[in-house]
């Protein structure tokens, strides 16, 4: 009897277990491997960059892919935000790894976000970030605060940039936490109670910086490392989207219950949903968005370059 109540149970669970890939919404965009993703409300689109090409694009619901921005001088894009104005759109620009484009005046010396207007795609401005700190350079994703000023994540030189809202670009945060080799500081966001979210690619660990005093910088405390970690999305004062790539290619959610001095993981995507290297993520009503970067192909010197992309439903099951 036992025996028969556990194969009833186990077949129970294992229907219970979605086993088909979430919903894409597939585009053209040859050859672009689209890193960053932000959604438009108001336009109802979302905007893509460009890792490989540097261009701007925007991705209609259906799929319809339109270039925004095709600035010769982006030689790569990664982290997009839309101005709390909702008039334009910011982007990191640089020239880390990928880009079709590079040259050795640039590679891993370019810093740069500019700034596009949402509906020509005209930019209105263009921050350098480059003189700021000594070394290689990757800016690689930002974030707004509530008084519109912009945080910058540097993954090479491992800072983060303040831009003011004259544009007046500053370091803000220099910690020895972020230390680390290869890819470090990655997907940041912005806590509605005044401090910054953000996550190092190269340590795994995801840290909470106070923006009043940027030196005081802590460890979030959690049960796991997310090693490739990439996007972060705050979806409320306790809950936050995290993206991981590099071969795990899930996305979790995570809440704290202590104003993330620790944090514990909620929910997963699952196997099933066959993310294809996620970099980024956005919400779109009650959904949230993930980009898919395919940028394993971007490693592998034998591979054809994709001419399509997808932007993939996350959905999320609870953890045991």
């Amino acid at each position: 009897m036992k025996k028969i109540l556990l194969c009833f149970l186990l077949a129970g669970c294992a229907a219970a277990i979605p086993d088909e890939p979430t919903a894409r919404i597939e585009f053209t965009a040859e050859e672009s491997y689209p890193e960053g993703i932000a959604y438009d409300s108001i336009a109802d689109i979302f905007f893509v960059s460009s890792a490989r090409l540097g261009t701007i694009g925007k991705v209609s619901p259906q799929g319809i892919y339109t270039a925004l921005n095709t600035d010769p001088s982006f030689k790569s894009s990664y982290g997009l935000a839309l101005h709390p104005d909702g008039n334009r759109l910011y982007a990191c620009v640089g020239d880390a790894n990928y880009s079709k484009y590079t040259s050795p005046d640039t590679r891993k010396k370019m810093a740069r976000v500019v700034a596009i207007d949402r509906s020509t795609g005209n930019k209105t401005a263009d921050i350098d970030l480059s003189g700021l700190v000594a070394g290689e350079h990757f800016p690689n994703d930002l974030i707004f605060d509530k008084d519109s000023n912009a945080y910058v994540t540097d993954s090479f030189a491992n800072v983060i940039y303040k831009i003011a809202p004259d544009n007046k670009a500053s370091v803000f945060c220099d910690s020895p936490l972020f230390k680390t080799k290869g890819v470090g500081l990655n997907g940041i966001a912005y806590h509605p109670d005044g401090y910054l979210l953000a996550i190092s690619s190269g340590t795994g660990a995801l840290y909470k910086i106070e923006i009043k005093n940027p030196r005081n910088v802590s460890t979030v405390r959690i049960n796991q490392f997310f090693m490739n970690g990439d996007g972060l999305l705050l979806l409320d004062r306790r809950n936050l989207v995290v993206v991981q790539n590099g071969g795990s290619d899930k996305i979790y959610k995570i809440y704290s219950e202590d104003d993330w001095k620790t944090a514990k993981l909620a929910e997963s995507t699952l196997a099933a949903d066959r993310f294809t290297y996620p970099s980024t993520a956005t919400r779109a009503g009650d959904k949230i968005w993930v980009m898919n970067a395919n940028f394993s192909e971007l490693n592998d010197s034998t591979a054809v370059p994709s001419k399509k992309f997808a932007i993939q439903h996350a959905r999320f099951l609870p953890l045991p």
